[in-house]
This record gives structure tokens, sequence and C-alpha cells, in this order.
């Protein structure tokens, strides 16, 4: 940043100017909205074999390095060669909401989505709508600053700092990590002892070098790319969770297609859980396969030094850490982002568990939140 007072001044005067309207350009940066389809890019494997009980399964999931799972079995071919003569159509979606809608309006009926949007799709629909059927990834969740302003956690209080958007799984952790530091935050507004600024992990690295923002409690890559930007790591969340594991990224199900067609979800389950099994024994080659999926949704893979910092921080695990999520429903409820959820019923482990038993793997836990 120069030194001189009058390129001080007046980059502080434009930050000023642009912080509303990095706010406001959410909408028109496609956050909360559909991505593109990601069928035609992906490698082609061709639906070959016995077809199961429905012609199509449409699988939704993000760009994001915590969507890995479905990066790299889409990638690999490996959900469509469990599916056989049923075809994968997948599509990408830039946020939990507009996932949430899709499946609500029958666009997809299976999607690899953060807990938050999970609980407040479920709850919505009174428990009508989606089942969580299986785990995906645990952690790799950051708060990233700027060093120059921020040297200790409670430096953080007065300070600017991202999240995502508003009431998403990021931000409820956020809100509840500040009021566990007995700082004042109004959930709705963001403004109190911290301003937190809800802001589209696309714009958050602009965000950052024009000193809108002095840090982020945000994903990988995004958080990597932050620190390629100069910000320091200055807390990983998994170190505030029992155990180091919190679910970032479920499977879930439209209840509708689960009756329907349970063989082709017990399929994308041995998809899911034979992929996690490669990116585990095969990191580099997985690492490889990720980027290569995000370059074909976004245009542009991510450099060496980000995809690099983010891989170690993110477990890929079948197990959707139920215990987990109600925990982070609490911590929703006391930030006043929710009313109190009933949950019972969120989770249908036992085609994930017939899928795990199959394989010689251990069963899950719903932590009693089963369907019953």
């Amino acid at each position: 940043m120069p030194a001189t007072t009058r390129t001080t001044l007046r980059r502080s005067l434009v930050t000023a100017a642009a912080l509303p309207l990095l706010i406001g350009a959410l909408a028109s940066c496609g956050y909360g909205s559909q991505a593109k389809n990601a069928e035609d890019s992906a490698k082609k494997v061709a639906a070959e074999g016995e077809k199961l009980s429905a012609d199509t399964v449409r699988v939704g999931y993000f760009p994001n390095l915590t969507h890995a799972t479905a990066l790299v079995g889409d990638q690999e071919g490996i959900f469509q060669k469990e599916l056989g003569g049923t075809r994968l159509e997948t599509t990408s979606f830039n946020a939990g909401p507009s996932e949430i809608e899709a499946l609500n309006a029958g666009s997809i009926d299976i999607g690899f989505i953060g807990p938050s949007p999970s609980i407040n799709g479920y709850t919505k629909s009174k428990g009508t709508n989606l089942r969580i059927i299986g785990g995906s990834a645990s952690g790799g969740v950051k708060l990233v600053v700027n060093p120059a302003k921020i040297k200790t956690l409670d430096d953080v209080k007065g300070k600017r700092i991202a999240t995502p958007q508003h009431g998403n799984t990021q931000d409820v952790a956020f809100l509840n990590w500040i009021s566990e530091k007995g700082w004042k935050v109004d959930a709705q507004s963001g403004k109190g002892d911290v301003s937190v600024l809800r802001t589209d992990n696309k714009i958050t690295p602009d965000a950052y070098t024009s000193g809108s923002i002095d840090g982020a409690w945000v994903p990988e890559p995004t958080a990597s790319k932050l620190v390629s930007e100069g910000a320091k790591v200055l807390l990983d969340e998994s170190d505030l969770w029992p155990g180091k594991q919190f679910v970032i990224t479920n499977i879930i199900v439209s209840q509708k297609f689960l009756k329907a067609h349970p063989d082709v979800v017990e399929a994308v389950l041995r998809g899911s859980v034979k992929t996690n099994e490669w990116i585990n024994a095969n990191p580099e080659k997985a690492k490889a396969s990720a980027n290569a999926r995000l370059k074909e949704l976004t245009g542009k893979p991510l450099g060496d030094k980000v995809i690099d910092g983010a891989w170690p921080s993110i477990r890929f695990t079948d197990d959707p850490l139920a215990a987990t999520l109600q925990a982070q429903a609490d911590h929703a409820v006391k930030a006043g982002l929710l009313e109190e959820p009933d949950l019972a019923g969120i989770y249908d482990l036992k085609p994930l568990n017939k899928v795990l038993k199959a394989a010689g793997k251990p069963e899950v836990s719903d932590a009693g939140l089963g369907a019953k």
C-alpha cells in the first residue's frame, strides 16, 4: 500500500464509497443464483449398463473445494459408473438457498450443500422436502485477517469482517464466536462490536485488497485466496470443535425422489463413498481432478499456492457428523437467526449405512435425528 498521505487518504475515500457497492453488487455477481449447467463440461462417461429405476438423476453442488467429493466424483466418472445406464446430470450453484429452491422445484434430485441451508430448508418445509443422506466434508473454514490491523483474536473487535451470506453456515459460526467472546452484534444488520459484512466469496478477495474489509470468516478456497493476497490465518474453525470435526458439506435428497428411486440414491451414495476413498488415498491426483473440474465450471483453475494451502484443512468423510449439525442449529438460534427448530427426521442414513456395510466400513450415527 502506498505510503504517502495523499494516496492513503484517496484510498480511504474510495474504500468508504465502494463498501456499499460491494455489498449491493451481490446479486449482479450471481450470488444466490444458479450457476451454469455442469453436465456438458464434465469428463464424459457414458451411461452404460443396466438402467436403474430412473432414466436420469440430477445432482447439484458448488464450485468450492469443500464440495470436492462432488467435483472429483463427477470429473472422474465415479458417480456415472455406479449409476450404470441411469444418466447423471449435474448443475453447479453459487449458494445454498438457490440449491434448496431447485430441490423444492424439482429441478435437482440430490445436492451437496452446507448444514445451515439444510436446516433452513427442512424447517421451512416443516420437515417435508428433504433428508440428509450422507456426509461429504468436514473443516475447511478459517478466519483470515490483515496482519497489519489484526494481530490477536482480541484485535478483531471493532474491525470489518466478511462472511459469505447472511445466515449461512460461516455467518452463523462467526456470530457464535463473537458471542462467546462477549461482544455484541445485531445478527440482522451485522452492526455492533464487530462489523459483519455479508459479501460474496467471489468479491471478498477484491474487498480485502481494496481495504474494504479487514478480514473474513470463509470456506476454502476463499481463505487461501486471501492468504495469497497477504492475509494471515488467525483461526481455523476446526480448532473450536470436539475432535476438530464439524460438518461443512452434507448430501441431501428430495423426499419424493428418495421414496420413488431408492436404488438410484444408493448408487449415488456408493459413488460418494468410493470417491472419498479415492480422494483420501490419492490426495495429489484428487487435487488435480478437483481443480480441473473447477476450471470447467468457473473458467479458471486455482493457483498451486491457493489449492495447496486449502486442501490440507478439509477432511473428506462419509460421516455426516450429525451431532455437529444440531450444534450449528443451536448456534443459529442463539444468534437470533433461527427459531428453535424441530430437526427430528432430518436424516435418513439407512441407505448410506447399507452401502457402508457392503463396503466393509463402519456405520454412522444420525445422533437421534433419523427418520422413523
